[in-house]
Order: C-alpha cells, then structure tokens, then sequence
C-alpha cells in the first residue's frame, strides 16, 4: 500500500519570501519527494508587477491561496493574516507549514499553526542581529521558539537556538535557498548594459562596462529620519563623483525622499534611478557592479555568493558569515566610515572572501529529504 504524500502548507507574504520559497516548492514538486505541498500567499506585499517580476520570473506557481491582507501598522498586519489564515489551515488540514525569513506572514502562521497542534517548519532559523529594535529580530525569535523543525543557513545559527533553550535535535543545517534560487537564475540574468540601455541619464553614465556602484535602500531607520536619510543621500553624492551610482528606488524610500524634499539633492550626483526591478535584472546588475551599497539582508548574501564586495548601511547584521567569510562590511550610517569602505574597495578591489560551506544550490532538496524523514 502506498503511504499518503505529506501535506505540507507552505507561506509567503512579502517580497523575500519570494526568492526562498521557489526553490522549496520546486523540490517538493519532483515526483518522488513524497510531499504534497500548498502555496498560500498572505498577500502582505503583493501587487501584478510584482507577480510579474517574481512569481513569473522564478517559475513559483500560483498561489492556491492569497488572503489579500494588504498593508497596515505591524500589529493589524499580523492580526489580520491570523485571522484570516485560520479557516485555511481547518480546510485543508496539514500535516506541518512551512514558513520563511522573518516577516510578519512569518510569525502570525506559526502562531496559529502552533496554537492548533500543527508543526512549524521554518526555514532561515537561527539568525540574529540581537537588535530588538528591528520588527524582524523579534519576529525571528519568536518563530524560532514555537517551531518544531529548523533550518539554518550557516553553522553559527544553531549555537544562536541552543542558547535560547532550542533542542538540537529539532535543529537541521541544510544551506541557504536564497543561494539555490541565484545559482538557477544566474545564466538567465539579465545582462546590466541591457537594464541600463534604456535610462535617461546625461553622457556621464556611458556603458556599464565602465564600473558603477549598486545601491540599495528600504530600512526604516535609514529613510525614515529625514536627517539620516540627508546623511545617506550626500554620502551617495560624494561616491558618485568618482563612481557612477545605479539607484533601484523602492517606493517606500521614493515616497520619503520626496516627503524630506531631498529629491533635487539625489540630483546633484551621477546618479541614475530607476525603478524597482525584477529579480533577473538586479541579479544582472548585482554580478557586474564594482560594489554594492545597501541595507538588504538578502542582497549581503547574494554578493558573498557572487564574490562582489558588499557595503551594508546597517549597524549589525544576522547574517554574519557574510563578514566573516564573505565580501560583505559593516558600515552603519556615518560617511566616514562609509567613505573609508569604499575607498578600500576602490583601491584594493575590497573584500573578496568565500562562498560559506553548503551554499552550493541544494538547500531545498535537503530541506525536502530532511522533513521525509521526520514526518
């Protein structure tokens, strides 16, 4: 007799989900994994372009479900996705849910999950930045404290659980699937000159052959203080006279640029914005940039992976083999210590590093051999 394939409800919500959770759909599709896997969307960050861009583009299937939450402050956030993520789990009746990362889809699905006696499964366990001043950190540790399966990136992640009173024994190393998805689109990223054809910037910019720096900019407490965000801003004006910046604006950072009424002093720089872009294209962007300057988790990982040397504008990270073993440096907000990274970068090529053990483009069949054995 053959057994019945385990029922497995996986959980997206916002846009880093998205790179994580196709590889792990992709494994649990094959025919001999054993699971039979759902995809719920939150709908916590959705929109048709963004469907285009993501969904499309990395070969995820369409949602089963999306609950159309929609935004709001954190806490009506996460108590809608409850609310409505409830009568979804007493329909189908899984065997376990999966979650990724650390947004609020994340924590407010294991809340529930867990309260109804069904297994969490959370895949990027165990990172911290032990900042509980980002809505992340605490989403993170919570999930990770009502889990009953976690999978970790990096090897220091489990020492980070153990000292929170997790079970090893629940504790899997399987890699990072944010690595598998770069490794299965990097042949078909889109080529940088071809993104950067069609941008409306003066002769200065010329072809991307030339170099140019890749910023990145979203955090809350980089563009939400507008004398933080000045700060950044001159700092990336400064750069560009001797590097030409390639600016992806998220609409977030556009909407406070224009609120501080800082948009003529982006003017001022070889700055070329652009708007939000695709996976493919920033990935195309990313490999050829002589660096890349931001305050995205994901990106410190996808630069070590690519071996380009990275500037985080943030004052710690979660993710730190990324400094350790990879080309990734801590800067924080300070021009001063912002410039000096990058003039190590300009004068020496910056840090090179290595690409951390298991980021080898299989995390996602390990994730999916590892939970047939345990269920």
């Amino acid at each position: 007799m053959t057994a019945r394939p385990i029922k497995i409800l996986c959980v997206v919500g916002a846009r880093p989900n998205f790179m994580k959770i196709a590889p792990i759909m992709r494994a649990f599709g094959r025919p001999d994994s054993g699971i039979r896997a759902r995809l719920l969307h939150t709908g916590q960050h959705y929109d048709e372009e963004m469907k285009k861009s993501f969904f499309d583009q990395l070969g995820i299937p369409e949602p089963d479900v999306d609950l159309g939450v929609g935004s709001g402050s954190h806490a009506e956030q996460t108590a809608e996705i409850m609310k409505r993520f409830e009568p979804e789990l007493d329909s189908w009746q899984p065997d376990a849910i999966l979650v990724v990362g650390d947004v609020n889809s994340t924590i407010a699905c294991a809340l529930v999950a867990s309260k109804k006696g069904i297994k969490v499964i959370h895949v990027e366990a165990g990172l911290r930045s032990y900042d509980r001043e980002m809505p992340e950190e605490i989403n993170r540790v919570l999930t990770d404290q009502i889990s009953d399966m976690l999978f970790t990136t990096e090897r220091d992640a489990e020492d980070n659980l153990v000292r929170e009173g997790i079970d090893s024994g629940r504790v899997r190393f399987v890699g990072n699937v944010m690595i598998d998805t770069l490794m299965m689109n990097r042949e078909q990223a889109v080529p940088a000159r071809e993104t950067l054809a069609g941008v409306d910037e003066p002769d200065w910019f010329g072809d991307a052959a030339t170099g140019y720096a890749l910023v990145t900019l979203h955090r809350p407490s980089n563009v939400d203080d507008p004398a933080v965000l000045q700060r950044l801003l001159d700092t990336l004006v400064e750069i560009s006279r001797r590097l030409p910046i390639v600016f992806p604006v998220h609409p977030r950072t556009r909407d406070r640029i224009d609120a501080a009424g800082l948009r003529r002093q982006l003017q001022q720089g070889r700055i070329a914005t652009l708007p939000p872009l695709g996976y493919k294209e920033l990935l195309g962007l990313m490999e050829s940039a002589t660096v890349v300057l931001t305050d995205s988790g994901g990106i410190q990982e996808e630069t070590t992976a690519l071996g380009v040397p990275c500037i985080t504008l943030r004052e710690n990270t979660e993710r730190p083999v990324t400094v350790t073993e990879g080309t990734n440096t801590i800067v924080g907000s300070d021009p001063g210590k912002i410039m000096r990274a990058f003039d190590e970068v300009m004068a020496n090529g910056g840090k090179r590093g290595r690409v951390p053990e298991l980021w080898d483009g299989h995390a996602a069949e390990r994730i999916a051999s590892e939970i047939r054995r345990w269920l």
